[in-house]
């Protein structure tokens, strides 16, 4: 497991064991090296491209709001190195939680071997969905789409021109020097998908976390018989936010994750109650219920963005230069993800439910028992003493004292 206690025989340095007692280190160290390039000049330039969120444009602000400065980004090559040093992170924080929190409790409640990894797999997703799920409502409260839900599919593919002209309208009184120097790089950098940092980061960080999760099951010792099942979430996970991210689906896509990740995360916590006392079932019925309705609501907002809202934009003509991808071909594609990864989900669930009906109906089912047969005379009375279940034995009836007694 992550961060483990030094045993008093330590394993050969780079052995497979050494690796696994003390990958968090390793991987420490190597977040490490990013950080101390940023303190060189030399080598400062290259850190920063895995540390900092890359292409980037900023808006200044005006005299007198000048706390309404915006900074605009988008996506490119580059975001590859920001995602692999935040998938360190990712593997240092697993292994944080994963020693100082899960381990304790595991050593208090003697879990089986069985119950300690689905205890350590939903201690994990469950602290990780409630962090995303917390920091996705709190991009979508501060970007109004609760109020103004037609953002999903408004102003699509929200290009670095449109989110001038929507900036130009809340400061209209700027000096005309600065105006021209704005749209002067507007120019130069029409076209180019642009997001603000919160939306930027919570995509980066989403794919740096499922990215993670690969390595983590060598790290983590997962049986062979769960690495296929892991695969597929993991994979699917992947497929769906780079898809929202690359097509510029950064607001349908942000708005679903959220609603995943908040049934998720009662799952996962409804299946700790559970380790912990077998009484504590209700959490699950709940689950039940609101996994069912966010299926529902997610086919109901992606046929009505995709299917209603993107269908009737203007601009419908596929353009790879300014990340337009509203084209027929493209929406079927997306709806058509989404309708089989939700049929998907529904299928394992209804399994999961079935199967979970009928461990419970065998487990309350009476057993039944036999009653003994009773015969009349003397041999019946004597079978139910020396018998079982008032039959006689062989052992019995032949045994070394009867055949004595008859002789003598």
């Amino acid at each position: 497991m992550a961060i483990r206690k030094k045993s008093t025989k330590s394993p050969p340095v780079l052995s497979h064991e050494f690796v696994l007692q003390n990958h968090a280190d390793i991987v420490s160290c190597v977040a490490m090296v990013f950080l101390l390039g940023l303190m060189f000049e030399i080598t400062a330039k290259a850190s920063i491209i895995f540390v900092t969120l890359q292409y980037n444009v900023t808006l200044p602000a005006t005299e007198e709001q000048a706390t309404e400065s915006a900074s605009l980004y988008y996506y490119g090559i580059k975001d590859l190195a920001t995602v692999f040093f935040y998938m360190l992170v990712a593997i240092i924080i697993h292994a944080v939680i994963q020693e100082y929190m899960l381990d304790k409790i595991n050593r208090r409640m003697h879990f089986s071997k069985t119950k300690h990894s689905k205890f350590n797999e939903s201690g994990q997703l469950s602290a990780f969905y409630l962090f995303a799920c917390v920091w996705g409502t709190f991009i979508l409260i501060s970007e109004n789409y609760i109020s103004d839900p037609t953002i999903l599919w408004r102003a699509y593919p929200h290009n670095l021109m449109t989110d001038l002209v929507q900036w130009w309208d809340c400061h209209r009184e700027m000096g005309k020097a600065v105006v021209e120097e704005l749209f002067k790089g507007a120019q130069i950098l029409y076209g180019m998908i642009t997001q603000r940092f919160q939306m930027k980061f919570f995509y980066i960080s989403q794919l740096a976390y499922w990215l993670h999760a690969f390595p983590e099951l060598y790290f983590q010792k997962t049986k062979k018989e769960d690495i296929p099942r892991q695969l597929v979430y993991i994979g699917l996970y992947l497929f769906h936010i780079a898809g929202a991210y690359l097509l510029n689906l950064n607001h349908l896509g942000l708005v679903l994750l959220v609603l995943h990740y908040f049934v998720e995360f009662l799952f996962h916590i409804s299946r700790l109650f559970y380790f912990s006392n077998e009484k504590y079932q209700k959490g699950f019925s709940l689950w039940a219920v609101l996994f069912v309705f966010g299926r529902l609501l997610t086919l109901i907002l992606s046929v009505l963005t995709v299917g209603f809202g993107l269908a009737r934009a203007e601009n419908q003509k596929l353009d790879f230069s300014t990340g337009n991808f509203n084209v027929l071909a493209v929406r079927i594609a997306v709806l058509a993800s989404i309708c089989i990864t939700q049929a998907f989900m529904m299928w394992k669930f209804i399994n999961f439910q079935l199967r979970r009906w009928r461990e419970h109906s065998a487990f309350q089912a009476p057993a039944v028992k036999k009653k003994p047969t009773v015969t009349k005379g003397r041999s019946s009375k004597k079978g139910t003493e020396n018998g079982v279940n008032g039959t006689l034995t062989s052992n019995v009836a032949d045994s070394p004292r009867n055949r004595k007694e008859k002789s003598s």
